[in-house]
């Protein structure tokens, strides 16, 4: 081929199987050129192009597509998405939708490969700066991550467009003109076509220098990340959806917001709102451990309980009419999701009723000689509140209160249990 194929950054270790995101646009017809021409590079190619059904000619696209690719010989999924309204902006919502595809399409150990380039990186430098972006998200794109089932690798990620389109024109390669790309509504469009040459009639070289500044915020981004995973991992126990206050609050105030937004996004939470931090630091850490002050967003809920912090999807309580016989043969599903199952026994000698906490309810504790409260004994365990709230009941004949979930079983089913070597198992 020519300088650009050496130019491109190669897979870290041994070459995987490659998917390339193949919109037919001049950035990925390159790249798509370059990898058939280059076998080293990769351990198999195949492309993937979706079409949004955005603009009218978007099934002409995706022939064009086809044929690009089986003039190469390389096999091609086309997957036609609808694109949700979000919220977000429209590019956003498209780009959501794509992602969408490609993680569905991409196998175990495979790489998705995109052709961004250094403008790009520019544009997404810029972007995130006007968005007031600290230096995790002034790092914009990486060359190479994890993602999905395998990763995800931009090979193009150091050269200009202007080399992509020189390579096109002198192979006389062919690729589609999206008109969305010159509506300067668009906030990337803006940035491509008026911000940038603009910079660069002053500044040559600027989109190369806004593109190493975002490596270099990726350099500093990976060792306050680093650090953060060791604060984080020191405030964790068993479960990691909890975190100890007493451990977070002495920290600095700037470490305490990254060991936060870190800890959230470890557990595939929504990322905190923009006020998500301030709210956690003038709501929950200093209020009382029996408070149970909480801040919601987006789906998700975090607590201030005891001496700790709970993050967790944000569950109704069970619905207090909730009830049913359950004979232990299949998993009972629990509204709103969870299971209760049986595990070492068939069934139950006599179908159990399970419904939902309403007051009042008291257990005889194996080795006691009188019942207790059932409040009491999970206060006593350290059962969260909205774990009781969630908590389903059993209960025998006449009433009799034989377990809370898995966590507080009655003598007589303590018994029948170990008897037979069995256990209850409560997924909230």
């Amino acid at each position: 081929m020519d300088a650009l194929a050496d130019g491109l950054i190669a897979q870290p270790g041994p070459a995987r199987p490659v998917l390339l995101g193949y919109s037919g646009g001049l950035d990925s017809t390159v790249l798509l050129a370059l990898l058939a021409a280059t076998p080293a590079l990769h351990g198999g190619l195949r492309a993937i192009h979706v079409d949004h059904g955005l603009h009218p000619d978007s099934t002409a696209w995706a022939d064009h597509c086809r044929r690009c690719c089986a003039a190469l010989g390389v096999p091609l999924e086309v997957e036609r998405v609808q694109v949700p309204r979000a919220g977000g902006s429209p590019e956003g919502d498209a780009r959501s939708a794509r992602h969408a595809a490609f993680a569905r399409a991409l196998r175990k150990g495979e790489v998705l490969a995109l052709a961004h380039h250094a403008d790009d990186q520019a544009e997404t430098f810029l972007l995130r700066a006007l968005r007031a972006s600290g230096p995790d998200g002034l790092a914009a794109m990486q060359s190479w991550r994890a993602h999905g089932a395998g990763w995800l690798w931009r090979p193009l990620l150091r050269q200009p467009r202007a080399a992509l389109l020189a390579h096109a024109q002198r192979h006389g390669l062919h690729w589609i003109e999206d008109p969305s790309n010159a509506d300067t509504t668009l906030d990337r469009n803006f940035l491509r076509r008026d911000v940038l040459p603009l910079l660069q009639r002053r500044w040559p070289h600027a989109a190369d220098a806004l593109a190493r500044s975002a490596g270099l915020c990726a350099e500093a981004s990976l060792l306050l990340q680093q650090d953060d995973a060791l604060a984080l991992e020191a405030l964790r126990g068993r479960d990691p959806h909890v975190l100890d206050v007493a451990g977070l609050v002495p920290l600095p105030r700037e470490r305490r917001a990254r060991v936060l937004r870190a800890w959230i996004a470890s557990l595939g939470l929504p990322p905190l709102p923009g006020n998500g931090v301030a709210r956690i630091e003038s709501e929950l850490l200093p209020a009382a451990g029996d408070a149970e002050a909480a801040f919601a967003w987006a789906g998700a809920r975090l607590r201030r309980w005891r001496q700790c912090l709970h993050a967790g999807v944000d569950v109704a309580p069970l619905p207090g009419d909730w009830h049913c016989e359950w004979d232990g043969a299949q998993a009972l599903p629990i509204p709103g999701g969870g299971m209760l199952r049986l595990e070492g026994a068939s069934v139950f000698d006599a179908p159990l009723r399970a419904r939902a906490r309403r007051g009042g309810e008291r257990i005889l504790l194996p080795g006691r000689a009188h019942r207790h409260a059932l409040k009491h004994v999970l206060q006593a365990q350290g059962v969260p509140p909205w774990e009781r709230e969630r908590m389903p009941l059993l209960f025998g004949t006449g009433e009799e209160l034989l377990a809370a979930g898995d966590r507080v079983l009655a003598a007589p089913l303590a018994a029948w249990l170990q008897a037979r070597r069995a256990r209850l198992a409560w997924t909230p």
